[in-house]
């Protein structure tokens, strides 16, 4: 994959969490509050905690750093998936959002 590739995809990435928080903040009494600085967003819940998105553009991958740890992703051509053999981006989003926030939240690609 190029830089440019790379970048069109993570952007995409980056853009559909911002409009999921939008979303979530219109149709729940979630009130999160997203804050997008560069390559990163910042995702802030009700109780303080924190999900932070970032990207790490040398080496092509989405890091998303939560309570429960911290997650590399790489584009396969079709979704970011954990370099690790985890969860797919969005599957392990939802799955943080939940636990730090103690609501049924959902976050998908666009």
């Amino acid at each position: 994959m190029t830089d440019l590739e790379f970048l069109d995809h993570a952007e995409k990435l980056l853009l559909a969490v911002e409009e999921g928080c939008d979303r979530i903040n219109d149709t729940t009494d979630a009130d999160l509050d997203a804050q997008r600085v560069g390559g990163m967003v910042t995702i802030t819940f009700h109780n303080g905690s924190q999900i932070i998105i970032n990207l790490q553009k040398p080496l092509h991958e989405v890091w998303l750093a939560a309570k429960t740890g911290g997650y590399h992703y790489r584009f396969d051509g079709k979704a970011w998936q954990d370099t690790k053999g985890g969860l797919e981006f969005f599957a392990e989003l939802n799955r943080n959002a939940r636990l730090q926030s103690g609501l049924d939240l959902e976050f998908h690609a666009a």
